[in-house]
This record gives structure tokens, C-alpha cells and sequence, in this order.
């Protein structure tokens, strides 16, 4: 009897020890499946180690930086001199300091100029040379601090790969191509010509699908080295494109002249999976982020006229008495309104 239950005992313990020997195995297969997810880089532009020493930007380009920075300086110029630029410091100052945060972390080579516009239009841009623009539309419907740092993160990717003067360059091209070479120098003189011309129109700074998505992938990393959350970057866009469906013209027709597709909120994401490595923790908003919403909704109000404010007093004429035309004076109330008189000398 004692053989057989000891038999039995023996028969189970192997058992529980192949169970626990295939479990540990199976979980070590999937560790070692996760750890293959995260490919190594295939090139420079993967790796976020070297963000600032990689060769970002780099094409065919008939803009230097300074005559870049030239450019971005007139053209933010004709922005100022109809936008209204939020003058609150606490406002603009943190704004400010949440761009320059991603800069320090971004492949850009200029300095940047961020100003926050008074706008209820959602919309970002950035312009050539680092003169950076943020509607207070687009920081209120952020609900956290890393949702506006990925919106932020995307305009400097598109300074950092100098995408406005390689657009212009590329529709150089395009035009030379319908030019006949009997000019001085041939294509290379007429390009240098071309060069030397800032007067570039807005619409060259929409972007092709191209552009936007490299964007897209290079301010996603900005933004995980600048320490925040990258999925905050797609939990923005799958917002917005839902509310892009149930309200037209919701935001500024610059910031959607490539809307968030699928595809595109696909590869956000991809490249997360893919080449980001995972970190113990990230920065998702701040109590600096609430304050400025609220600063906001004050100066909401104040910039509200005073028919669409409820909660502003408004004066209302008695139904009793009758209405005063132009032009014409009740002479009691003309009695009752205080006069000025001179006063006589004193009598010697």
C-alpha cells in the first residue's frame, strides 16, 4: 500500500515539475519575444540615444540656416502684425518652457521663438528658423500637459528636418524643369537666384503626407526623451480625429490640411512598439498645466462682449418710462445734472 502511494506522490511531483519547468520555459519565450519587438535601430534616425548628433535634415536644400532663420523672422513678422500674442507671463513663460524642453531634446540646430497666439482656433505651427506659434485653442483642449508636448514636439520635428525650406526647394525644382537653360549659370545660377528670394508664400509650409509622417516619427521620439508619455501623442490625435468627424472646421485649416488618418496614427504607434524602450515612469501633466487652463478661461472671459457673458451685470431700462430719442433731453433730467458756476470775488 505504502509502494503504491508512494508511487502515485512520485508520479505527481514530476508532473508538477514538468508543468513548472514548461511554464518557466514559455515565459521565458515570451520575454525573449517581447525583447525581439523592440528591433535595434536600423539607422541613426531610430536611435533616440542620439537625438542631436544625427544627420537630420540633410537633402537638397537652397537655403542655408541663416538665410533660413531670415526667412522664418519675416514671415513671423506678417504673423504678429495680425495675431494677438498673449502677453500674460505665467501663460507664455510656461508654454515656452515646455517647447524649449523638446528643443533641448530635438535634432534642431537654431534657437526658437515660442509666443503663444490668443486664438480659440486649435492649431500649432512652426516656421522656418525656429519661430514657433501656439493658439490657446489647441492648450485647451489638451487634457494634460504630455498631449500638448506631443503637438509641440510634432511642429519642431518639422523644424528640426527642415521641412519648410526643403518644401520651397522642392517646388524649385519643380519649376526648373520648365525652364529652358538659356539663363546665365544654367540651372544652378537661376537656383542660387531663387535662393536669395524670402518672399515665400504661406501655403509652402503645408506639408506633404511625406513630411507630416516624418514628423510624426521623429517628434514622438522628441517628446519620450524630453521625458514624457508618448502615447499621449496618439491619445491626442484619435481624439481630435473623432472630433474632426462630428465638427467641421474644428480646427485651423492649416493644422488639418493632413488630417490623422488611421495609417498615420498606425505608424505613431508602430514606432513606440517599436524603437522606443519602455521606462519605469513618464511625465503625463502637472499642477502648472491646470493653472494655465484656468488663466485661460479667465481671459475667456474677459475677451467674451458682454451679451454672451451670463454672469456679467447688465443695466435695463424701466418699461415705465418712455424711451428718449436722439436728440432729445427730458428737461428734468437736464435740471438734476450738476453745473459748474464761478464763483464772484469778495466785495473789498
Amino acid at each position: 500500500m505504502k509502494s503504491n502511494t508512494h508511487r502515485i506522490f512520485s508520479r505527481s511531483l514530476l508532473s508538477v515539475t514538468a508543468l513548472t519547468l514548461v511554464a518557466g520555459l514559455c515565459l521565458a519565450e515570451l520575454r525573449r519575444e517581447q525583447e525581439d519587438a523592440k528591433q535595434p535601430p536600423k539607422d541613426s534616425r531610430q536611435d533616440v540615444s542620439k537625438i542631436g548628433d544625427r544627420k537630420v535634415g540633410k537633402a537638397v536644400n537652397f537655403y542655408s540656416l541663416e538665410k533660413e532663420i531670415a526667412l522664418g523672422r519675416r514671415l513671423a513678422e506678417d504673423v504678429e502684425r495680425t495675431a494677438k500674442i498673449v502677453d500674460d507671463p505665467v501663460i507664455s513663460e510656461y508654454v515656452n518652457r515646455i517647447g524649449q524642453n523638446i528643443v533641448n531634446n530635438s535634432d534642431a540646430k537654431v534657437p526658437f521663438t515660442i509666443k503663444v497666439i490668443d486664438s480659440e482656433e486649435v492649431n500649432a505651427f512652426a516656421l522656418p528658423g525656429g519661430f514657433f506659434y501656439v493658439n490657446t485653442g489647441l492648450i485647451e483642449l489638451a487634457q494634460d500637459e504630455a498631449e500638448l508636448a506631443g503637438v509641440m514636439a510634432h511642429e519642431i520635428a518639422h523644424v528640426a528636418a527642415r521641412h519648410g525650406t526643403r518644401s520651397a526647394t522642392r517646388s524649385q525644382l519643380v519649376q526648373f524643369a520648365t525652364i529652358p537653360l538659356l539663363f546665365v549659370g544654367g540651372w544652378a545660377g537661376y537656383g542660387i537666384q531663387q535662393a536669395a528670394n524670402f518672399a515665400i508664400p504661406m501655403t509652402m509650409l503645408k506639408f506633404s503626407r511625406e513630411f507630416e509622417e516624418d514628423a510624426d516619427f521623429l517628434g514622438v521620439q522628441y517628446m519620450y526623451k524630453a521625458g514624457y508619455d508618448p502615447a499621449s501623442m496618439v491619445q491626442f490625435f484619435e481624439r481630435l480625429k473623432a472630433m474632426e468627424k462630428k465638427k467641421k472646421n474644428f480646427v485651423a485649416r492649416a493644422f488639418s490640411s493632413h488630417p490623422m488618418t488611421k495609417s498615420r496614427i498606425r505608424k505613431v504607434q508602430k514606432a513606440i512598439d517599436e524603437i522606443l524602450p519602455e521606462r519605469p515612469e513618464y511625465a503625463v501633466t502637472s499642477s502648472e498645466f491646470d493653472d494655465v487652463k484656468a488663466r485661460l478661461t479667465q481671459l475667456n472671459a474677459r475677451r467674451r462682449p458682454a451679451h454672451e457673458d451670463p454672469d456679467r451685470p447688465t443695466l435695463k431700462r424701466n418699461p415705465n418710462t418712455e424711451p428718449i430719442l436722439p436728440g432729445e433731453q427730458d428737461a428734468d433730467t437736464e435740471d438734476e445734472r450738476p453745473r459748474l458756476t464761478r464763483r464772484d470775488p469778495p466785495k473789498a
